[in-house]
């Protein structure tokens, strides 16, 4: 997604509006709670909010703190991650507004400290948390009904900060406490991480279910496309599990080449055809760029397993060899699939390669913080951003 800019959005009737005010106190004569204690009066609090299918309309402003009925925990916000969805949602491609609303609060990437948790819930006040961002459909499908929503069939799941729900980019928020996830507490910031840890804890585990198709699949050779913050962490993934992990980017300077090297793994600058010796038994495409998605079809050793991970604009046409690949793929038994989000488990596996990794390296995948009130920055693209975090007071 284009990065945000400070030119005016839109109010709610649509009409264009000049330049955002932020009040930081309430008017005059009014009789707004601040102390976050019971009472009929609305407590307000700031959150980053956008109107989406309109370019350009975040905003920070000030919105009611959420509902009881959001769920029984109250989290004060830490951190907020930034990644290419948000984006999207920014630039108007993307997103829902909860039902009957206009505004849509942002942020999917979450990190928050308990701040009221009802007796025998699990957790208790102070308690670091991570939000889960999809929920199961109503229906539900059998997928959401086995708590594998991240597979739901019939589209009707919703999401925090994207579809359909409010997102985690407000001072406060509810979580429900079978969608929160405790975070090691030795992590602190960094637990904003795992959220798209998440996302590759499922890759990874979707990955070995197809390899073990066969009872003797032992891979050895891992590549990684992409060395954004998707890729780093499924080459930190790779490296947990003893492989040989190769990572493949445009880049030959900055910190991407340090942060992969100082895993154990390998760095590649260039193009795939540069690595064209390389026999990956898994390949991870994490970029979603076409012409790459294409290349790494048909690259993997015998019996291979290709997993992709980004999400790429259609509209596109690139020339391919079907029936070469068709032939190839065939009698090498190779296996390609796509993934997207995560269930329970799969944030719990997260938490722990998290828990496991050395906290420096995992400190050099925050590029920029940001504080709440330059939100807008964070939503610039530069050339040196791997993970962009906002963080609240």
């Amino acid at each position: 997604m284009d990065c945000m800019d400070c030119r005016s959005g839109g109010n709610e009737t649509g009409e264009e509006c000049g330049p955002v005010t932020i009040t930081l106190e309430p008017p005059e004569g009014s009789r707004v709670d601040r102390t976050g204690g019971d009472c009929t009066h609305p407590v307000l609090m700031r959150a980053i909010t956008v109107r989406p299918g309109k370019a350009n309309s975040a905003q920070l402003e000030e919105v009611a703190e959420p509902p009881l009925s959001d769920g029984a925990l109250l989290i004060r916000a830490r951190a907020l991650g930034v990644c290419g969805t948000d984006h999207e949602i920014v630039s108007g491609e993307y997103g829902w507004a909860p039902a009957g609303e206009e505004r849509l609060v942002l942020g999917h990437e979450s990190l928050g400290t308990v701040e009221r948790a009802p007796d025998g819930c699990g957790f208790a006040i102070g308690d670091l948390v991570v939000g889960i961002v999809r929920r199961p459909d109503p229906v539900p499908c059998p997928a959401c009904a086995a708590g594998e929503w991240d597979m739901c069939r019939n589209g009707r799941y919703t999401e925090r900060g994207i579809k359909q729900r409010h997102g985690y980019g407000g001072e406060r928020y509810r979580l429900e406490p079978e969608f929160a996830v405790k975070v090691d507490p030795a992590l602190g910031l960094l637990g904003v991480l795992l959220e798209p840890a998440s996302i590759l804890a499922k890759a990874w585990d979707q990955t070995e279910r197809i390899g073990h198709r066969t009872g003797t699949w032992r891979p050895r050779i891992l590549l990684v496309t992409g060395a954004g913050p998707i890729g780093l962490l499924a080459a930190l993934f790779g490296v947990q599990r003893g492989l040989e992990v190769h990572v493949l980017d445009r880049v030959s300077e900055g910190s991407k080449p340090g942060l992969v090297r100082a895993l154990g793994a390998i760095y590649h600058a260039g193009e795939l055809q540069s690595i064209d010796g390389l026999a990956p038994d898994i390949i991870m495409e994490c970029t979603g760029a076409p012409s790459l998605v294409s290349a790494v079809l048909g690259r993997s050793a015998c019996c291979g397993v290709v997993c992709l991970t980004g999400v790429s604009a259609g509209g596109g046409l690139l020339e391919l060899d079907t029936g070469g690949l068709n032939r190839t793929m065939v009698l090498q038994n190779h296996a390609v699939f796509g993934t997207v989000n995560a269930n329970r488990a799969h944030y719990r596996t997260a938490a722990d390669a998290l828990a496991k990794a050395d906290r420096g390296w995992l400190e050099g995948l925050i590029s920029r913080r940001v504080p709440l009130e330059r939100w807008h920055e964070a939503l610039e693209r530069r050339p040196d951003d791997i993970k962009v975090v906002v963080e609240f007071a």
